[in-house]
Order: structure tokens, then sequence, then C-alpha cells
């Protein structure tokens, strides 16, 4: 089994340290069985050489693959080279229907690629105040997620509401093709999409269970990802 993790440079820079390496080593993946993935990576790289993709966290999707010009321009850090990267790498895992999982940008970039649009700033955008971010330690929980759709991938880590992490200034305004929104926050945001098709395992969430993979239902939604992955090298043979 291989795994693909999608990161910045400065996250591959942190190496055995990475909260996302350590999120899939804590359900049983080896570092042997990972790849640190950057735009670096972009014409090498290719999905259908990997058992599951993990898109991560980052800078903002540049609004303009959502056709609007940066409205925000001291809010709104944006990463060309990555967005075209992880479209690329999305497109190739998708036509060869391999596993994906999606955490904070990997959410918005999945929903921008399929058609959607992205909320530029929360505060800014939203009429009314929204606190989208963490105060505490990366692993404390800031506000509840409710689960949408009972026949779901998340609804096996959690059912009713969950606590979780925060630390974002966008999130999903209109969702793209081909998903559906499985959760969202108390205030009324998108938090969770899947595949609305039978697609074998598209799950990406807007908050960072890999800070908080202590926790029973934030560690089942890796254990899942994972077990999907063994179950495509199993195919692969």
């Amino acid at each position: 089994m291989r795994i693909a993790l999608s990161v910045s440079e400065k996250e591959k820079a942190r190496g055995a340290d990475s909260p996302y390496l350590k999120a899939l080593q804590a359900v049983g993946v080896t570092p042997e069985q990972i790849d640190l993935l950057t735009e670096a990576d972009s014409g090498r790289a290719r999905a259908k050489d990997y058992d599951g993709i993990l898109f991560t966290g980052g800078k903002d999707v540049n609004p303009k693959c959502y056709d609007e010009p940066i409205k925000y321009r001291e809010l709104v850090s944006v990463d060309d080279a990555r967005d075209a990267f992880e479209f690329e790498m999305l497109d190739q895992a998708l036509k060869e229907r391999i596993p994906i999982l999606g955490i904070c940008r990997g959410i918005q970039m999945i929903n921008v690629k399929l058609g959607g649009t992205l909320y530029q700033d929360l505060n800014n955008d939203l009429p009314v105040e929204y606190e989208h971010r963490q105060f505490g330690p990366r692993s404390d929980a800031a506000h509840s997620v409710v689960l949408t759709e009972p026949q779901s991938a998340l609804a096996e880590a959690f059912t009713g509401n969950c606590r979780v992490n925060s630390l974002h200034h966008q999130a999903i305004k209109h969702l793209g093709r081909g998903l559906k929104k499985t959760a969202y926050s108390e205030d009324g945001l998108c938090e969770a999409i899947e595949s609305a098709d039978d697609y074998p395992f598209l799950l990406a969430v807007q908050w960072h269970p890999e800070e908080m993979v202590d926790h029973p239902e934030q560690r089942k939604i890796f254990e899942q990802f994972v077990a999907k992955c063994r179950e495509a090298a199993m195919r692969r043979g």
C-alpha cells in the first residue's frame, strides 16, 4: 500500500513531525508507505501509483479558479503552483477511482475543482461575525459540527454531532458537482463533503482531525481512509 500526502513545502520540511504523517502512523501506516508530495513533484507524481491521496491544509485556493478576483489582498494568500498540481492529481485520482481524503484547504480545493465556490473571508463575506479560529492549542475543540447524512462515511465516525477544532477563514459557498454536504457547523457553514455517487471513498472536512487523532471519532476518519486504501492496494495486487 502506498499513500500520497499532498502538502505545502513548509509542511514537507517538517518530515516525521508532520501531524498528518503522525495521524496515519497512529492507524497503522508505516513511514515507508507514505510519500509527501508538493508542487515540485508536478510532472513526476502520478495518482495511479498510489492507493490513496490525502490533500492537506495550506494557503488559499486562488479565487480566479472560481471566476472571482481576489477581494481581500491582505487576507487571501494563494499558491498557484500548488493549485495546478493538486487539480491535476485530483483529476487523475477521480479517473482511477482512488480513495481521497481532504482536510481544510483540501475540502476547498476539491469543491472548487468540481465547480464550486468559496467565501473568500468569512468575516467580510457574511453578515455576521464567524469565529472559525483557534484560540487554544490546535488539539482543542472550538465548536460542534452536525451530521446531515446518516448514510455517509462520516456517519461511521460519529452520530448526531461532535466537537472539532477550527483553523480557517474561508469555507464552501456553493457546492461543486457530484458532491453532497454531510456535516455543517453550528453557525450553518458546510464542514464536510462526500461524493454523491458510488465513488469508493471521497471524504473532505473543514477541520483538522490530524490534530485531534486521540479522539475516537477523529481517529475513525483516518481508519476509514486507510481501510479503503488497503482495499485499493489489494485490488491492484
